[in-house]
């Protein structure tokens, strides 16, 4: 135990104090008069980006080109295919039924399915302050922090989000821990400062209840080493990880995030839509630009109103918050097929779609539950 302490040295019972002060230090506020609002108001504030000119709208396509994509017809040797390739992923699954079965009907259906992704960029301020380690501090003194929206940073690639944290220039300050007061430790709360506890087997008697020899595990002592500081009856302060200084600063969070809209043309076949949201397409059209803009003249109305829905959806909600960096918007093509087949004298159904030929069989006989998921 560490008993050579002066006066200036001496550890404190602070485990009461708070790991966070409640509002930043005055003298970072009366040194940043330009992020006082901030430093005032709370531990963050979320910066609005510079206003943007719209660029001009592209002008109307031709659509029949596109439109002359067609997606291969479903043959029942690939429907069979399919379906075995599908029983043999799953554990559960006889395969001599995909073997045996007879194709009765199938019925191909092929979708549209709109996707619109926004990659936006958001930018946070916020307080905080980490242990300083006697390295160099960019202060005020050294100019006028930049604005958030000025502080030029690497991009990520387009549509991979990131969340990233830059020190902003010229906001640190050096304050004393205001969790140990400058002391870089403070009294342990398990043994009050004494470096032993109560021996947990004796409470302390020395010995064991309606026992004359003395307690084995404090050797008669009644006291064990405190576990919780090692028996040093003090702990390093945590907050400031011994160093008895904390440097404060203000801190940008810039969050690159993906927005996705999705929609699928309405179809009569009963598989589930969040199988044909997640399916392999043939891509028909694809545009990808700082800005797009609504689909208008698309031959299937569906698709023109959705994007048109998704864009406003979009500028609506991001307006206000975060700088749009780059859109995309494409159409694809889902095949989908519905089969019917017989098998023992009954008829059954299962649905391929993708293509990639993914199957859905809901009612698939002879399957046997040994714990996997059945899709």
């Amino acid at each position: 135990m560490d008993r050579d302490l002066n006066e200036d040295d001496s550890v404190v019972d602070l485990s009461f104090e708070a790991e966070s002060p409640l509002a930043p230090p005055t003298e970072l506020r009366e040194r940043l008069p330009s992020y006082d609002w901030l430093l005032q108001g709370g531990r963050g504030q979320i910066f609005f980006p510079p206003l943007e000119a719209p660029g001009r709208p592209q002008e109307q396509r031709s659509w029949p080109s596109f439109l002359e994509h067609r997606v291969p017809a479903m043959t029942e040797e690939v429907a069979q295919e399919a379906l075995l390739s599908f029983v043999d992923s799953k554990c559960c699954y006889s395969s001599t039924v995909a073997g045996d079965l007879v194709i009765q009907e199938m019925k191909q259906q092929t979708l549209c399915r709109y996707r619109l992704e926004t990659f936006s960029e958001s930018r946070i301020s916020e307080w905080t302050f980490q242990p300083f380690t006697n390295h160099s501090v960019d202060g005020p003194q050294r100019g006028a922090s930049p604005r958030l929206w000025d502080i030029k940073v690497q991009v990520p690639p387009m549509f991979q989000e990131d969340t990233r944290k830059f020190q902003v220039p010229h906001s640190s300050l050096v304050k004393e821990c205001h969790k140990c007061h400058g002391r870089g430790r403070y009294k342990c709360s398990g043994c009050h400062g004494a470096g032993t506890v109560r021996c947990p087997s004796c409470c302390g008697a020395k010995r064991k209840a309606k026992q004359s020899r003395r307690c084995q595990l404090c050797a008669g002592s009644g006291r064990r080493r405190c576990s919780t500081c090692s028996g040093r009856g003090n702990k390093t302060c945590a907050t400031c990880k011994g160093e008895k200084k904390l440097l404060h600063f203000i801190q940008l969070v810039i969050m690159w995030k993906n927005s996705l809209f999705e929609f699928v043309s309405e179809h009569r076949l009963n598989c589930p839509r969040e199988l044909l949201a997640k399916a392999k397409g043939e891509n028909l059209f694809k545009d990808e630009n700082s800005v797009v803009y609504p689909i208008v003249d698309f031959p299937l109305r569906d698709i023109s109103l959705a994007s048109q829905r998704g864009i406003a959806e979009h500028s609506a909600a991001l307006a206000s918050r975060a700088r749009v960096l780059q859109q995309r918007q494409t159409i694809e093509l889902i095949p989908l097929t519905e089969v019917h087949y017989w098998y023992q004298g009954k008829t059954y159904v299962y649905y391929i779609y993708g293509t990639d030929h993914q199957v859905y069989a809901v009612d698939y006989p002879e399957r046997y539950c040994c714990g996997c998921t059945i899709v």
